[in-house]
């Protein structure tokens, strides 16, 4: 059974998961067995626990733990891990923030997979090239989830899909879709992906490009859906070395569309039977 612990300290190390380490000193928690990710709010941890991720500990509102949290803490009864709590005051001043849900969860991360398990099986991946912002790769990983994206790929300066912010706009979505971090051992992106069995799909604003909307696309096997940085966008290796380079229509004089809302787009178009 569950430990529910009262605390109103901020110094104690038991919390120190949620309250002094930043998302890199998570990542690295049990190094070299890993890490560990914070989930906020019933619905991500409720949909991590469905993914076999394991708890760690807790941290509740007060009120919380007699009703919502209740069938959380019971989910993670098994495993016998501490639930801390207090009152929303204490909390907002332990976290730094006010808690939108009222509960966090440390859970262990997940083993890592490579790519070649993640696209084994699938026609339309997504590839995310040095996209930084935790929002946008959250926002992006839902896009994926919903609009039938099979899996992601993304270079290792992206922004960690399992921190709490891109797990938060991502609504938990990186558990349900596999994604894995590309290694370095490649020449160009593309070139990594025609090894993986794709044919690549550069997202760039170039006068070369072709529509997003045209046929050609829809007829190929295999497309590894390739979305740049914020701002600068793909290195221009990247788009040399893609098979094909698209372009969203613009109007109104605009220019671009941030690469979380390109990404919905484009998923939109590439995944349509």
């Amino acid at each position: 059974m569950a430990e529910i612990i009262r605390v109103d300290r901020l110094d104690l190390p038991e919390i120190a998961v949620f309250s002094q380490l930043n998302e890199v000193q998570l990542k690295r928690y049990y190094e070299p067995n890993g890490g560990i990710f914070i989930a906020e709010s019933a619905m991500i941890i409720n949909r991590a626990l469905d993914a076999g991720c394991i708890p760690v500990s807790m941290l509740v509102e007060e009120k919380k733990i007699e009703g919502e949290a209740a069938t959380l803490i019971e989910r993670c009864c098994d495993v016998d891990i501490p639930v801390f709590t207090s009152g929303e005051e204490i909390l907002s001043i332990i976290t730094g923030y006010t808690l939108t849900r009222g509960m966090l969860c440390a859970m262990k991360r997940p083993l890592e997979k490579t790519p070649a398990q993640v696209c084994e099986n699938a026609r339309r991946i997504a590839v995310l090239e040095n996209v930084m912002n935790p929002t946008n790769v959250g926002a992006i990983f839902r896009s994926a989830a919903a609009l039938g994206v099979e899996a992601v790929l993304l270079t290792k300066s992206c922004a960690d899909p399992l921190y709490r912010r891109a797990l938060r706009v991502g609504m938990g979505t990186a558990f349900s879709i596999p994604y894995a971090v590309i290694e370095d051992d490649y020449t160009t992106l593309p070139g990594r992906l025609r090894e993986l069995g794709f044919e690549s799909v550069a997202m760039a604003l170039r006068d070369d490009s072709m529509s997003i909307d045209d046929p050609v696309l829809k007829e190929k096997e295999r497309l590894a859906i390739i979305l740049g940085t914020e701002g600068e966008g793909l290195n221009d290796e990247t788009i040399e070395d893609s098979d094909y380079t698209v372009k969203i229509p613009m109007y109104h004089g605009v220019d671009s569309l941030n690469v979380a809302a390109a990404s919905a787009v484009a998923f939109w178009e590439f995944t349509k039977k």
